[in-house]
């Protein structure tokens, strides 16, 4: 059964993949127009579901969907947006945990559960800048006092959107550690898990496996979506169906749009200086990212999950599907 279906009717069977909680609440969606909070939004009112979609962009202008309730703000203002809010998405943009504290508070006041989308990071690189950073927010929600989910997403695949510039001006993307592996993962599952964790019950009595592991299944990790129906408690371990190295991945998107892109490998220092020059790219985060390529290349290969099929009812989609849905971005 699919969240759709379930809003649509109005009511939940107990047990079944996508139950919904209690739909006459508020789910605030922070980030709402970013990669993750857009589809969520669309998602939640396909479902008939009530959304308040906060985004710092002209409510407007946001592209959001008309039944959606679009408030112009960020997470300093959130405090303004929290009357009649259940259930809250909070996306943490920052490179820094030191206003957690007071967002998760203001939250808390609110809301009966908050689910986070933090990064795969605290579980795969615990001591890198990300991971450590995204580690101290998820500790501010889990002592926040509401009932929290955590998502932990492998590689979003929207990341190659940085190559759109260089693809659209030829066949070559050039970048360091094009052999790094990564478990790449669109940003439309995670939106879909999302949903189910912001709606579905928690049964009483039944308390969420917060490190199961995913049986059936090689390369399988700890974090699976827990057997019940709700999530609270559960940190989901998220990854795309396949491991791709970023050389694969330009190949991928020269077949989405019909061209034979190829990877060209610059050292370290070249890719520096390149992210350095690109005036859409962070300073501060060049050096952060460089550096978790390079525990990626030494490191194991990501592991899978099938943790978005567990709790969607449906396989995560591929890095192929994701090239040919933004097929378009790269023209």
């Amino acid at each position: 059964m699919r969240l759709e279906d379930i809003g649509r009717n109005l009511a939940w069977k107990r047990g079944s993949p996508g139950a919904v909680a209690r739909l006459d609440r508020m789910i605030l969606v922070t980030g709402a127009t970013g990669n993750v909070g857009r589809p969520l939004v669309h998602q939640l009112v396909e479902a008939g579901l009530p959304v308040r979609a906060l985004t710092r962009r002209d409510p407007a202008t946001a592209g959001l969907p008309r039944a959606a309730e679009v408030v112009r703000g960020d997470l300093e203002t959130i405090g303004d947006c929290l009357d009649g809010v259940e259930s809250a998405f909070l996306v943490w943009p920052f490179h820094t945990a030191d206003a957690a504290p007071a967002v998760v508070k203001a939250i808390g006041r609110h809301a009966r559960r908050i689910v986070l989308l933090s990064s795969g990071a605290v579980r795969d690189q615990p001591d890198s800048f990300v991971g450590r950073s995204h580690q101290e927010v998820e500790q501010c929600v889990e002592q926040a006092g509401p009932a929290w989910t955590i998502l932990r997403p492998s590689t979003f695949a929207a990341n190659v959107l940085w190559w759109a510039g260089q693809i659209r001006a030829g066949n070559v993307v050039r970048g360091a550690y094009g052999a790094v592996p990564m478990a790449m993962l669109h940003e439309r599952d995670i939106a879909a898990v999302a949903a189910r964790a912001l709606t579905a019950p928690d049964p009483a009595g039944t308390a969420p496996d917060r490190a199961g592991a995913s049986p059936g299944r090689a390369g399988a990790s700890p974090g699976r979506a827990v057997a019940s129906p709700g999530y609270d408690g559960a940190r989901l371990v998220l990854t795309g169906p396949q491991v791709l190295t970023q050389a694969e991945q330009v190949r991928i998107i020269g077949e989405a749009l019909g061209r034979p892109l190829r990877w060209q490998e610059l050292t370290r220092a070249e890719e520096r200086r390149r992210l350095l020059a690109d005036g859409s790219f962070p300073d501060s985060f060049a050096d952060a990212l460089l550096d978790g390529y390079a525990r990626m290349f030494d490191g194991p290969p990501p592991a899978l999950t099938t943790t978005v099929e567990e709790v969607t009812g449906r396989p995560a989609r591929t890095f192929a599907q994701w090239a040919r849905d933004h097929a378009a971005d790269f023209a």
